[in-house]
């Protein structure tokens, strides 16, 4: 096999390296991207993608809604008023839903709120369903985030930056 058309390690290493810069780059100017990248284990190209697959945060009422658009909810089989809930849908974008959950699993390791609820899950109902849940969790945290125009000055502690205010509101 010829490899001399290949190119080298080196050049793909300096093409990936400056596509990861051209995504940074481009997803800091979207709205919303120190809001969300101010959530401990949420990067720029997790931003990048969290930001362009959800779009408008305002076209979701609830972050439930949202929930079900990224298709992280429990599957429900209705009929004469048994409900049976199975997995999740898988309805929405993958690649979403994909980094939504290798985010929640940075996000376990720095905050205390989500480790806890990740392993009061855990003991009940075994990894699997305790990352989704947690996932989930993380996604209305992302949700008000957005909503709210919440930047984290302190992640773990739940701690807001005073920077900003909302329209209406009197300083």
């Amino acid at each position: 096999m010829d490899i001399r058309g290949l190119p080298s390690l080196q050049d793909q290493k300096y093409q990936t390296n400056r596509w990861t810069n051209i995504i940074g780059e481009t997803a800091a100017a979207l709205d919303g991207f120190e809001e969300i990248t101010s959530i401990k284990g949420i990067g720029a190209r997790a931003a990048a993608i969290f930001l362009s697959g959800i779009g408008d945060v305002n076209d979701f009422a609830t972050a439930d809604k949202l929930a079900a658009y990224v298709g992280i909810v429990p599957r429900v089989a209705a009929s004469n008023g048994v409900e049976i809930h199975g997995r999740i849908t898988k309805q929405g974008n993958k690649l979403v839903r994909t980094t939504l959950v290798q985010c929640t699993l940075s996000a376990i390791r720095y905050s205390g709120y989500l480790n806890t609820f990740y392993r009061r899950i855990k003991e009940r109902r075994g990894s699997g369903k305790a990352i989704i849940a947690t996932a989930r969790k993380l996604l209305t945290i992302i949700y008000n985030t957005l909503k709210n125009n919440w930047i984290f000055e302190d992640f773990p502690a739940f701690k807001i930056k005073n920077t900003r205010q909302t329209a209406g509101q009197t300083s």
